[in-house]
Formats: structure tokens, sequence, C-alpha cells
């Protein structure tokens, strides 16, 4: 069901980002449905910001889809749990095997939200064709998997890690039209997605094809930033559809299990 028309700007849904100090500039987070690109290069933190998105919401006793094209479960698991994520507090459902999703599904806790994770190994059990010159089975399965969880489990929130993964095993012959509908389908399925994008050191853009930047109704950038002795994180909002959003660069910490945006147009107090 697409999103209905408001009357007040109040009756806008958001999602918060659960970063403290951002949210507080994006009027209280990103709108329901949008899709928005995480844009930035290795060692950014784009996994970790998306996983503390479906992680609180779950907490919240929302649902929430990870689909990781680039590492294991187990790998992105061990990485949450060393940054002190406490998963006795929601339903980590790890999906090994697409036929095994459904059962899943109807033994969770209900009083909990769940995080549902599906990784590239549980992707390939379920293509045949691989090795073709015109594969396009990953789109497919992973668009099952996506309409799947989302209607029998009412799934809020969804993270593609990433799109530059997703670029080289299903082989694009034509981006923008390619892109544009799968941008549709998200649409569609009216849930609020975070797309991984991989970019260059030099921002020279956020995306791979760069069409991704318009269909996109959110941009939110993550940077590696020499100063000093120190390499600093950094985050900033460069779009957000529907959103009166602070366009400053604000530095991006992790203490004591929260993300914190500070400094926001400033040097950061090092």
């Amino acid at each position: 069901m697409p999103p209905r028309l408001v009357a007040d700007k109040h009756e806008i849904k958001r999602i918060r980002t659960y970063i403290n100090g951002l949210d507080e500039n994006v009027q209280g987070g990103i709108p329901e449905g949008h899709i928005t690109l995480i844009s930035g290069a290795a060692g950014t933190m784009k996994s970790s910001i998306t996983f503390n998105v479906l992680y609180h919401e779950a907490v919240n006793g929302s649902n929430g889809l990870y689909i990781s094209l680039e590492q294991s479960a187990e790998s992105l698991l061990n990485h949450m749990t060393n940054m002190d994520y406490d998963f006795s507090k929601i339903n980590l459902v790890v999906v090994k095997d697409l036929a095994e999703l459904s059962a899943k599904m109807q033994v969770i806790n209900r009083s909990k939200g769940s995080i549902f994770i599906v990784d590239v190994g549980c992707v390939r059990k379920e293509i045949r064709d691989i090795q073709t010159d015109n594969n396009k089975s990953w789109l497919n399965v992973i668009k099952n998997v996506i309409k799947k969880v989302s209607v029998e489990s009412n799934t809020r929130v969804f993270v593609l890690d990433s799109l530059s993964a997703l670029y080289v095993l299903s082989r694009f012959e034509n981006p923008r039209i390619e892109l544009f509908m799968i941008f549709e389908f998200l649409r569609d399925m009216n849930i609020t997605s975070f797309l991984i994008s991989e970019m260059p050191l030099d921002g020279s853009k956020f995306s791979e094809y760069e069409i991704e930047d318009f269909l996109a109704d959110a941009i939110i950038v993550l940077k590696l930033t020499p100063f000093r002795r120190q390499v600093v994180r950094e985050i900033s909002v460069v779009k957000m559809r529907t959103t009166a959003c602070n366009n400053d660069i604000f530095s991006l910490e992790f203490k004591n299990g929260q993300f914190y945006a500070l400094y926001g147009g400033q040097n950061p107090l090092l």
C-alpha cells in the first residue's frame, strides 16, 4: 500500500536513526517508507549504523530484515557482539535455508521485535544459474525474501549490504531501468529501506551509477577525515525529502553502546 497524503507535517511518521544528535537535526528521523543511501568508503561504519537502526527498532517491538551480500551472518554478528549489543532483548533469526524461513517466522516470540538476517550463502543456495551470462536470479531471490518477510512478519525496516555487491552478482545491463524497477519495488512494499553504497575515497560520487542519487529519498554520507594526527569519522545528511534537515558535517562517535553526532559545523575537540 503506497503512503497516504498527510494534512499536516506532524502526521509524517519517522524512523529514528538512533544516532544521538542526528535525529534532532532531521525532525526526529527518516520518514517511513523512504529509501536511504548510506554512502561511504571502507571502515566508515556503514554496516554498524544500519544494524543499529534495526536493533533499536527491534528493542522497541518492530521487525527488520538485514540481507548481507558482503559477509556471513556469523561475521556480522560477531562484530555486533563486540560492540556490546544485547541480543537477549530481541528475536535474532539467522536464516541459513530459505525453505525454513516461514517456519522460523512462526515460532518467534511475538512479545519481542525481530531481526531476520539472510546472508550471501543462503541466497546462493537458491540459485541454479550462477554461472550464466544473464543472471538475474540474485535479484529475484532478494525480492522474494523481502516480500515474504515484509508480508508475513510486518517488517518495517530493510537493509541491503550492499548495492555494490548486488551489481557484481546481478551484472546489470541497463542500470537506469533496472535501478528504477528496484526502487519502485521497495516503494510498493512501503518498507523503510537502507541501501549501503560504496563511495570512492576521494568522495567524487555517492553511488556506482549516480542514478541512485536521484532515485533515493535520502542520502547519508560517512567519511574518514584526517585531523591533526588522528582520523575522525564524519556523518552528514546530503538530502532527505519531506524533511527540514541540517546539512552540517558532524563527527561520528560510538561510545557506551550509543552512536553520537557531535560538533555540527565545527572541528572536533581533539
